[in-house]
C-alpha cells in the first residue's frame, strides 16, 4: 500500500452513487420558477415536476412497489412519461418503458418476463394492452392515463379505461415531500428496455443509475446544449429511455416539449412558437420536415440541432436540412448502449470539402460517445483491432459505463455479448485513418426502419407460418422516407398459390404493422450448395 490508500476511505461525505435522478431535484431547487414541460396549453414549472415525481414514488411505495420492482408504461411522449422516467426509480423500482407499437403477444411477453408489478397505459393503447393483460401471467396493478391534450381531430381514437386506477388519483394519493432514496448503489438497476420479440432467448438489456447519469453529461456536449436548452419531443421516449434526454434536460434545467404525434405542422409550430432548440429521430422526421406542405411550414431565425441515429440520411435531405435552418448530427448506438454511443463529431475543416465529400464525411458513424471508454472495430475471433485502414472489416465493439449491466435473465445471452471483455455489437464495420467508424454491415440482418430494428428473422417466420410459402427471406430495401423497410423474397411450394396482397394481408395477422414487409417478390431464391440463402445477392436485387 501507498500514501494513497491510507486513510482515504470512501464515506458518505466523499462517495455518493451516480443518479440521473439528483438533476431533477437540482434544479428544482436552483430553478423553480422555469418551465419544465410544455404540453399544449400545460406549462409545469421545475417546482411542479419535481413534486409529482415524488408523488409518483410516494404512491407507489404505499403499493409495495419498492428496490428491484417493475413498472411498465404504455405511454406516448407526454408529461406522464417524463414523470414516470423520474417517479417510478425515485420508489426504487425499475421501469418498462413498452413500444406502443407492439402487439398483443409481445407486450403480454415483456410483461410476464420483467415481473410487471403495476402498468400505467396511455388509454390509446388501451385496448392492444387489455389484450395483452388477458395473455399475460402476471396480474399488476394497471392505471389508466388520459391525456388532457388529447385532440379531437386525432389520428387514434381513446379506448375504454381498462385499469382500476385513474394517473392524476394515483398522484394525488403521494406525497409531494416524499423523501426519496438514493440508490443502494449506482449499479442497481433503473430501467429495462427489451430489444426483440418473443421468439428466441429474450433479450431485456438492464440499464444503471450510474449509465444514465453519464449519459446526462455526455448528451450535453454531445449535443452542444449550452445555456437554456428548449427540446422537442419527436424521438419516442420508449426508445432507450428517449436515449436517456428525459434525464438530461434537468441538468440545464432545460425545457421539455411534448409532442404526442411526429406532424410537420405540430413540429414546426413547437419550433416557431417555444424556440425549440433540439431534437432527435429517424431520417423519417427529417423528411417529414423538408417535405411538408409549405402552409405547415413556419419561419425561425435560429439555428436548431437535429440528431439523427439509424441509416445515414441521402445527401439530398442533408442538403434540404440546412437549407430549413437544422444542423444535422449523425449518432450510432444501440438498445445495450443506451442509445447514442458514437457520435459523427464534425471536424470545421469539412466544411470547406465539396457536397458528395461531406456526404461521405457525414455518413460515417464516428467516434465514441463522451461517456463511452473505448470504441474499436475488432476480428471478432483474434479480438484484435482491425488496422485503420478504411478497408478491413471487423465488428463494431464497445467497453464502458455506458454500456448494459446484461440481458435480464438471460445470462447465457449476456455472456455472449461480454465475450472477451466487450460488448459484440453484432455490426460490421471498418476503421479510418482517423479513428472513425463507418458500418458497412449488419451481422444479424436488422433492418432499421424509422429508428425501429426489425429483425429479419421475426419477419421470415412469420412468412413461413403461410401454407403456400416454401421459402422466405427478407433483407433491408432503402426508402426515403423510412430508411430501410422489409423486403420479402418469396419461393412457393409446388402446386400452391398466393398473391402478394395476400402475403401482406397474413403479416399484418402476425406482427406489428411496422414490421411488415413494405413489398413481396416472387423469386428463386439464390443458394450456396449447401442450400443456404445467398443474402448478400438479394441485398443487391433489393434496390434494383
Amino acid at each position: 500500500m501507498g500514501i494513497y490508500d491510507e486513510h482515504l476511505d470512501r464515506n458518505a461525505a466523499n462517495h455518493q452513487p451516480l443518479t440521473p435522478l439528483t438533476y431533477l431535484s437540482r434544479a428544482a431547487q436552483v430553478f423553480p420558477d422555469r418551465i419544465a414541460i410544455i404540453h399544449g396549453a400545460l406549462r409545469r414549472t421545475y417546482r411542479d415536476f419535481y413534486a409529482r415525481s415524488r408523488q409518483l414514488a410516494s404512491a407507489l411505495q404505499q403499493r409495495e412497489v419498492g428496490r428491484g420492482d417493475t413498472v411498465a408504461a404504455m405511454l406516448s411522449n407526454t408529461p406522464a412519461m417524463l414523470e414516470a422516467h423520474h417517479g417510478v426509480p425515485m420508489a426504487g423500482a425499475v421501469l418498462l418503458s413498452i413500444n406502443t407499437r407492439l402487439d398483443a403477444d409481445i407486450i403480454a411477453f415483456q410483461l410476464d418476463h420483467a415481473e410487471a408489478k403495476v402498468v400505467i397505459v396511455d388509454r390509446e393503447f388501451a385496448g392492444v394492452m387489455a389484450e395483452a393483460l388477458a395473455k399475460a401471467k402476471v396480474t399488476p396493478i394497471v392505471v389508466d392515463y388520459d391525456d388532457p391534450d388529447f385532440p379531437e381531430d386525432a389520428p387514434a381514437q381513446k379506448g375504454d379505461p381498462i385499469g382500476s386506477l385513474e394517473y392524476e388519483r394515483l398522484i394525488a394519493e403521494g406525497d409531494p415531500d416524499f423523501a426519496w432514496a438514493m440508490p443502494k448503489d449506482e449499479w442497481d438497476a433503473i430501467s429495462l428496455n427489451y430489444t426483440s420479440g418473443t421468439t428466441g432467448n429474450p433479450k431485456g438489456a438492464v440499464y444503471h443509475h450510474r449509465g444514465a447519469a453519464l449519459m446526462g453529461y455526455a448528451n450535453i456536449v454531445a449535443a452542444e446544449m449550452t445555456g437554456h436548452p428548449v427540446y422537442l419531443w419527436t424521438l419516442p421516449m420508449f426508445h432507450c429511455n428517449g436515449w436517456c434526454f428525459p434525464w438530461t434536460l434537468a441538468i440545464q434545467a432545460g425545457t421539455h416539449v411534448c409532442l404526442r404525434w411526429v406532424r410537420a405542422k405540430a413540429m414546426y409550430d413547437a419550433i416557431a412558437d417555444h424556440g425549440v432548440t433540439h431534437l432527435c429521430g429517424a431520417p423519417i422526421v427529417m423528411a417529414t420536415l423538408i417535405n411538408a406542405d409549405d402552409g405547415d411550414k413556419r419561419d425561425f431565425s435560429h439555428t436548431v440541432t437535429f440528431n439523427t441515429a439509424a441509416a445515414p440520411p441521402p445527401q439530398s435531405v442533408l442538403a434540404g436540412m440546412v437549407e430549413a435552418g437544422f444542423a444535422v448530427t449523425h449518432l450510432y448506438g444501440l438498445t445495450e448502449t443506451y442509445g447514442p454511443a458514437v457520435v459523427n463529431a464534425w471536424k470545421a475543416e469539412w466544411d470547406a470539402l465539396d457536397a458528395a465529400a461531406r456526404a461521405a464525411q457525414k455518413a460515417r458513424q464516428g467516434v465514441r460517445y463522451p461517456a463511452l471508454e473505448d470504441l474499436a472495430v475488432m476480428d471478432a475471433k483474434t479480438m484484435e483491432k482491425v488496422p485503420a485502414d478504411g478497408e478491413t472489416i471487423g465488428e463494431v465493439m464497445f467497453r464502458g459505463n455506458i454500456v448494459m449491466r446484461g440481458y435480464l435473465k438471460n445470462p447465457e445471452a449476456s455472456a455472449e455479448a461480454f465475450k472477451g471483455g466487450w460488448f459484440h455489437s453484432g455490426d460490421l464495420g471498418v476503421c479510418h485513418e482517423d479513428g472513425y467508424v463507418e458500418l458497412k454491415d449488419r451481422a444479424k440482418d436488422i433492418i432499421i426502419s424509422g429508428g425501429e430494428n426489425i429483425s429479419s428473422i421475426e419477419v421470415e417466420n412469420a412468412l413461413y407460418l403461410h401454407p403456400a410459402v416454401q421459402t422466405a427471406a427478407v433483407v433491408a430495401k432503402r426508402d426515403e422516407k423510412w430508411g430501410e423497410t422489409p423486403l420479402a423474397f418469396i419461393e412457393l411450394k409446388p402446386g400452391r398459390t398466393a398473391s402478394a396482397e395476400e402475403l401482406l394481408a397474413h403479416c399484418r395477422e402476425k406482427l406489428a404493422r411496422f414490421k411488415c414487409p413494405k413489398e413481396i417478390r416472387f423469386v428463386d431464391l439464390p443458394k450456396t450448395s449447401t442450400g443456404k440463402i445467398q443474402k448478400y445477392v438479394l441485398r443487391k436485387m433489393a434496390d434494383d
